[in-house]
Order: C-alpha cells, then structure tokens, then sequence
C-alpha cells in the first residue's frame, strides 16, 4: 500500500509500534518492507525512541531492491550489545 498522506503514514506507523515492540524488547531483529519510502522513513524515525523506551540498543539498516521490476524499500533492526 502506498499511502497519499504523511499523516497517514504517522497513523500507521503508530500502529505497528504493538506488533514491533515486543519483539525489540526481547532483542530479536526486526524489519519492514514497504513499496512506499515514507513508510520506512517513519519507520527509520520511530525505531530508535521505541528501543531506547525499551532500553534496547539497535542499529537500522535500510535499504532499496527491485523485486520483479517494483521498488521495495526495507527497513531493520540489528540488535547492539
């Protein structure tokens, strides 16, 4: 899905934060992948006060691919010690 708004994109970016969460509080990498770049900016945005909330350190990759001749921009996490 692309979305035409950037409010649309904070409102579902924020509604991934339960779906992420628990996963980044129990140090296991997680990633999105998204046909629409605003989504994984946000992500890119988001992320870092999600774990530090959780007292996690992370790094975030990103990264743009052609799948099938679409543009898919990933976003993910790599847990830090």
């Amino acid at each position: 899905m692309i979305f035409d708004s950037e409010y649309e994109v904070e409102e579902w970016v924020d509604s991934l934060y339960s779906d992420m969460v628990p996963y980044l509080a129990n140090n296991i990498n997680i990633g999105y992948a998204t046909p629409d770049q605003k989504v994984v900016k946000s992500l890119e945005n988001h992320l870092p006060s999600w774990a530090t909330f959780n007292e996690v350190n992370i790094q975030i990759h990103s990264e743009k691919v052609n799948v099938d001749g679409k543009v898919i921009y990933k976003v993910w996490t790599q847990q830090l010690s």
